[in-house]
């Protein structure tokens, strides 16, 4: 059976662009008006987003497939209204309402993407054998792919397709801005594999020291990774991922656990230094909520909160 593997990718982010992103005071869209068509027959949502994205945290939630916004390599389809309601409903609780509670109101508002884009279809290479589940752009853009297939009380699912791919991401765009340690690159700088990662399983990678085999690709793949994982991962299948990595040898002192765990010492020191970000304290908001969300019925609530009752379900 053919292997499937996962690819994120993430563009480049040029040091001049990271300088030139500071925002004016009013930010990047004219919030004294509104930027939404009350004729439309999507009006109710486009006003949710207007007033829990844009306002709040000055970022455009696309749900619109736009020509100029899309990756032409791939064969695309926009994502489907109902799936696109609840994916923003659990993105606010999930993540922004998370990073709220944990770091400050402020802080996404600063430091957030401005655009997250939805795509209804995956994103696949078929010269590589992958599939791209989300890119980051400069620092600005988030797009998610697969929208149409999400399962909203799915945790697994949520965290493969979406809010892993978003902590992923948003890892990148804080390292962008203030960089992580140069040791870190070090530590695994022989083991990565650029062109190569996604013929390793990630049991293969987690003996030789990597989260997972797309963690081994590069430094900064392994130190967002690192993050992502632990975020959104359960106790439990972090130590069954560590336990693997144990029967790893690297090197004469040191296992693929030790050397797991010596990254993750690095990245968690760094989030709080650079970041003020408590790692254990926002993990544990969004262990909270996903038990939440998986137990069915705080998503009822969320969907009936926000006015889309209706929409909780394909009908």
């Amino acid at each position: 059976m053919k292997k499937h593997v996962i690819l994120m990718a993430c563009l480049a982010f040029v040091m001049t662009a990271c300088q030139e992103e500071k925002l004016a005071p009013s930010g990047m869209f004219d919030t004294d008006v509104p930027v939404y068509d009350e004729t439309l027959a999507t009006k109710d949502f486009d006003k949710y987003l207007y007033e829990n994205y844009v306002e709040t945290y000055n970022l455009e939630f696309l749900y619109r497939m736009k020509d100029v916004g899309s990756n032409t390599q791939y064969n695309l389809v926009p994502a489907r209204y109902d799936q696109s309601i609840r994916l923003a409903v659990l993105t606010k609780y999930l993540w922004f309402d998370v990073y709220g509670k944990v770091v400050g109101p402020d802080f996404l508002k600063q430091n957030g993407p401005r655009i997250i884009y939805l795509v209804g279809s995956p994103a696949y290479n078929p010269d590589q054998g992958t599939e791209t589940l989300g890119t980051a752009e400069g620092g600005i853009k988030v797009t998610l792919y697969k929208v149409n297939e999400m399962q909203p009380t799915n945790i697994a699912h949520l965290n493969q397709y979406y809010f892993h791919t978003m902590h992923h991401e948003f890892a990148h765009i804080l390292h962008q801005k203030i960089s992580y340690p140069k040791e870190f690159n070090t530590i695994s700088a022989s083991k990565y594999s650029p062109t190569g990662w996604q013929n390793r399983t990630d049991e293969e990678a987690q003996k030789m020291g990597f989260v997972t085999n797309y963690a081994s690709s590069e430094g900064r793949e392994d130190f967002v990774e690192v993050i992502s994982n632990y975020i959104t991962e359960t106790q439990e299948d972090w130590d069954k991922m560590l336990e693997t990595a144990e029967t790893g040898q690297v090197s004469a002192t040191e296992t693929g656990k030790d050397i797991i765990l010596r990254k993750f010492d690095i990245a968690k020191s760094w989030l709080e230094t650079a970041w003020n970000i408590d790692l254990e304290a926002l993990r544990q908001e969004v262990q909270t909520r996903q038990a939440e969300i998986e137990g069915i019925t705080k998503y009822e609530e969320l969907m009936e909160e926000a006015g889309f009752g209706e929409y909780t379900y394909d009908k």
